[in-house]
């Protein structure tokens, strides 16, 4: 590798498409664009065109690409038309020493080709345990630890599972935005405001990690509460959420929307099974939380208790009774006044120093595989 004179180029692939709840690639691949030409490469859609194509879309600074595919394909491996289409893409955008950024270990089998300067895996969640994952998501991953010159990882608890597989992995669990989620005045949004007090909120993604018996069962034990769930089903069937006169479902709200919501409730909860899915997860939205001064109740995931939990930031309840008693406990105890150190958490944890201090590292590797090889 050699240092270029300019930023380089990034092309990252993801499995998450960037209008998609904002969470970890888009806040880091957006503070990129600040700097270099950022290039996100999507999975593909299926739709009724003649031939493949790459649509093209520019957001936040970033140049957001998803493959088109022709529905007669959608059941054979596209992975040599991805490939085709990425090679495309690094020629007409004169992609040399290229920056490759992963998110899904399954781009691996459309991206050999790649000629790069640097090869970055941020694996941000154990996705071989998702509902759905693909039956080759372990050897796709082992290669790309074998071809990564470096490993972000989401969370401690990720850190420690792979720490043994790269000899260059570094953890940088989820950051915050202060500023966007500073406590303030905001007006109640229309389709929360008929809901009366007290509110538990969670917003994010409905799918295999969404405890829908816990939340259940707390809505049948204080039916003078709401819970208020705002995100997108997914992978679950809609029919299997709980149904109650105290449970309202919102759908997906964009990030510039979520402190309205957020800072419209007494309780922001993080009502997460204990599964396969939810064993390796760090919830970006817990320091969000904190960043807006609420309270906060989590069942007992493990970058949850570890930090936030053991120092008293968030509420750790394992059952719906325990849930109940966290909630009437910090309801009795209003109003909630954020602790110092909670305070500096969330100073310590900005996206902005994580984005800094990543390619920070990153620079540095090159620098050491310049003086090795020169």
């Amino acid at each position: 590798m050699e240092l270029g004179s300019s930023p380089r180029p990034i092309i990252c692939f993801s499995h998450l498409r960037w209008d998609f709840v904002f969470q970890r690639p888009q806040h880091i691949m957006s503070r990129l664009a600040t700097f270099h030409r950022v290039f996100f490469f999507e999975e593909p859609k299926f739709e009724d065109v003649p031939s493949p194509m790459l649509r093209r879309a520019v957001s936040d600074g970033v140049t957001v690409l998803t493959p088109i595919i022709p529905l007669q394909l959608q059941d054979v491996d596209v992975s040599r038309i991805l490939g085709r289409l990425v090679s495309a893409i690094v020629r007409t955008q004169k992609l040399q020493d290229t920056i490759a950024w992963y998110y899904t270990p399954m781009a691996i089998r459309f991206t050999s080709q790649l000629e790069t300067a640097v090869t970055i895996y941020d694996c941000m969640d154990e996705l071989s345990a998702f509902a759905g994952a693909p039956s080759e998501i372990g050897s796709c991953e082992a290669e790309l630890f074998r071809r990564a010159d470096i490993v972000f990882t989401g969370g401690r608890a990720l850190y420690e599972a792979k720490a043994n597989r790269h000899d260059n992995v570094h953890c940088f669990r989820s950051g915050v935005d202060a500023q966007h989620f500073a406590p303030k005045y905001h007006a109640d949004p229309l389709d929360q405001r008929a809901l009366s007090h007290p509110r538990l909120g969670f917003y994010g993604v409905l799918d295999e990690r969404f405890d829908a018996a816990l939340v259940e069962r707390v809505a049948q034990a204080r039916p003078e509460w709401n819970i208020v769930l705002v995100g997108p089903v997914v992978k679950i069937e809609a029919e299997s959420l709980p149904r109650s006169q105290n449970i309202t479902y919102l759908p997906q709200k964009t990030y510039a929307e979520l402190p309205a919501y957020l800072s419209n409730w007494d309780i922001a909860i993080l009502p997460f099974a204990r599964n396969a899915a939810t064993r390796f997860i760090s919830p970006t939205k817990t320091l969000e939380y904190l960043a807006a001064e609420k309270p906060v109740i989590s069942t007992p995931i493990a970058d949850v208790v570890e930090p936030y939990g053991r120092l008293g930031m968030v509420q750790i309840a394992s059952t719906a009774e325990e849930f109940v008693m966290a909630a009437e406990h910090l309801l009795a105890s209003a109003p909630h006044t954020a602790s110092a150190a909670a305070r500096n958490i969330v100073k310590e944890n900005s996206w902005d120093h994580i984005v800094q201090t990543m390619m920070w590292r990153t620079q540095t590797l090159e620098l050491v595989e310049r003086e090795l090889a020169g």
